[in-house]
């Protein structure tokens, strides 16, 4: 059956009855312009992430709200403690801000314009960054003397607590067009309203992440014109977070720390806590391929984060209808609080919110853990029936729970990986798997691989350390091109799935929409197999990529630019597409049918000796048929 029988002509990108256009694809290009705009950002070695190359100015507002219903989650303990409690909920919420932000009067009263950024590195700083030391088994001081001299003063090119933007945007403009004429509004549309109406998309962080560190990805969204709620896990997948206590009697706080509803533990006039990394105890190293997953853990984990999502997901209605202003006291990030800023919520606006959300039709976003977090979201349509769509960056396809019969995905998907962890055979299965679940449910659904990446390709860590990136997992895109390729096939996606329509059933316009990459990654011709022209040896494998001569190479100036230009020159393209909508071939198999039926992405996560052999993670795609056999022998 054609693709042309299936979708609409919106979702395949060309009209019905046309030939795919494969002539329309990407050249490798340089990242986009993004011109820096102070000392900081212009000194050497040091850190720094680069402008968001959309129309709008960004925004970002820090909350930690408690929870609705504050409890814990299985009975796995630390120290004679619940450890994977819900008791606040953290979250960043980046926004499109409204024109010349740096310069608004309310940021000018509040703090220096200076101050008026906040810091990429989660405060308190000295905190996270021993966090992070203790989370790669590094010594907690000397992490945080690293932090000092590479990132501790970098900033989000944001504006913290501005007006949410009340403009269209020019058409075919980015924001890094710095002529004046090119940062004035763009014309209203004939027909809807006069403000623009924003999509909300909800971001989860993979393991060793938080809210901050997916910056270039939640920032570009919001540039573009979404309203994106990053939110930070305190299930112990992070490498520290600190969770501010509310305020409760002594009676009250007693119940509560029997219940398993409060963490508090250490002296009576500290009122935070802080969340570590939860290593499991049988294996610290479950997380790489050649380990058995802890699943006890990892589930409860997953459990945690989607309640945590879930109360994100409230606090931006209450922004919605208007509510927002309660946050001002129930906000524990206030100034002077433990870890928030010294602006707290001053110059916050919540009544620029009121009704200019989009809280149906919401996108989960998510990368590696946040990926599987984001699977198991899609599959509970009945929980959470705000949730139209997902992308998922980098999937940890090891930890994703088994599809249980009428809980599989029934919504489109787009699934991108990068290089290294495409050659990890049984994690590229589970993401081709999940990916084969949505077409299943007649769903479009998508899964490409981004070229010469890493799987921190996805986060701020390649940007900010782009030496540690290229000389210790091979990374050879450059990584603000990783970024925009990321955006682009993301924007594309969404640009076929994401459609609003007003009362009388006419689509509205969006302001996200006037400013679509040109050329169409998800146009691409699909490969016929998994490409091999990086993979490393196996104890490297989801690590790094294996670069053929490279001492050689490197001695050669500019390589990575003449290696990008020979594959120009070739023909070929900066993303390889394994799977598309229509597409009836089994990936890899030479003219097998299409095996999608239900059942399909069931993974199983039986920890039988016998099925688990040496701890190595089972075939994702149950009875696998003789073709599927030969081509999993041929890529080994």
């Amino acid at each position: 059956m054609k693709a042309s029988d299936i979708f609409p002509e919106y979702v395949l990108g060309h009209p019905k009855g046309q030939k795919q256009k494969s002539e329309l694809k990407p050249e490798n290009k340089t990242p986009k312009a993004r011109p820096p705009s102070s000392i900081r950002d212009k000194l050497p070695l040091y850190g720094k992430l680069p402008k968001y190359s959309g129309p709008y100015e960004v925004g970002v507002i820090d909350l930690e709200i408690p929870a609705r219903n504050p409890r814990h989650f299985s009975n796995i303990k630390r120290d004679h403690r619940y450890a994977l409690v819900l008791e606040t909920v953290l979250l960043t919420i980046f926004y499109p801000a409204h024109i010349d932000s740096a310069n608004d009067a309310r940021v000018r009263k509040a703090v220096s314009k200076h101050n008026a950024r906040p810091t990429w590195l989660s405060r308190p700083r000295d905190l996270t960054a021993r966090g992070y030391g203790k989370f790669a088994s590094l010594p907690e001081w000397p992490t945080m003397l690293f932090f000092m001299m590479t990132t501790w003063f970098t900033k989000l090119p944001a504006w913290r607590n501005v007006r949410l933007a009340d403009h269209w945007p020019q058409a075919d403009k980015s924001w890094h067009d710095r002529k004046k004429k090119d940062r004035e509004p763009g014309p209203e549309p004939q027909t809807g309203p006069k403000q623009p109406i924003f999509p909300l998309i909800l971001f989860s962080h993979g393991m060793g992440g938080n809210r901050t560190c997916y910056s270039s990805i939640c920032g570009e969204f919001a540039s573009h014109g979404f309203v994106v709620c990053a939110v930070e896990h305190r299930d112990g997948s992070g490498p520290r977070s600190l969770v501010n206590h509310p305020f409760l009697s002594p009676e009250k706080q007693a119940e509560a720390l029997e219940n398993g509803q409060y963490s508090k533990h250490g002296s009576e006039s500290k009122n935070y806590d802080t969340v570590d990394f939860i290593f499991p105890i049988d294996d610290k190293y479950d997380t790489s391929p050649d380990h058995e997953i802890d699943h006890e853990l990892r589930e409860a984990q997953i459990d945690l984060r989607l309640a945590e999502l879930d109360e994100a997901y409230y606090v931006i209605t209450q922004m919605y209808e208007g509510k927002g202003d309660k946050f001002r006291e129930s906000n524990l990030r206030k100034r002077g609080a433990p870890g928030a800023s010294s602006q707290g919520l001053d110059g916050v606006n919540f009544s620029t919110f009121s009704k200019r959300l989009h809280c149906d039709n919401v996108t989960i976003v998510g990368h590696s853990f946040g990926s599987a977090t984001a699977i198991e979201m899609l599959r509970r349509p009945e929980e959470f029936p705000y949730i139209s769509q997902g992308i998922i960056y980098d999937i940890w396809g090891m930890v994703v729970r088994e599809a249980k019969q009428g809980h599989q995905i029934r919504a489109p998907l787009l699934g991108i990986n990068s290089e290294a962890f495409m050659y990890w055979d049984a994690n590229f299965d589970v993401a081709e798997s999940v990916i084969r679940e949505a077409r299943a449910a007649d769903q479009p659904a998508w899964l490409m691989t981004v070229r010469g990446t890493v799987h921190i390709s996805q986060s701020d860590f390649c940007i900010l350390y782009p030496r540690i990136a290229s000389a210790v997992m091979k990374m050879t895109m450059n990584p603000i091109r990783a970024i925009d390729v990321n955006i682009d096939a993301s924007l594309d996606f969404l640009s076929r799935v994401l459609v609003f329509r007003d009362k009388n059933g006419m689509e509205e316009e969006q302001a996200w929409k006037r400013n679509l990459p040109k050329k169409k990654l998800l146009d691409l011709d699909p490969l016929p197999e998994v490409p091999t022209e990086h993979k490393p040896k196996e104890k490297w494998t989801a690590v790094k990529l294996q670069i053929t001569h490279e001492g050689r190479k490197r001695l050669v100036p500019h390589i990575r630019e003449k290696y990008w230009e020979k594959l120009r020159m070739k023909g070929e393209e900066e993303v390889w597409l394994h799977l598309a909508p229509g597409m009836d071939e089994k990936l890899h198999d030479d003219g097998g049918e299409d095996d999608d039926a239900e059942g399909v992405g069931e993974h199983n996560h039986d920890h039988s000796d016998e099925q688990n052999e040496k701890g190595k993670a089972v075939d994702c795609i149950e009875g696998p048929s003789e073709s599927e056999l030969l081509r999993k022998e041929q890529r080994k």
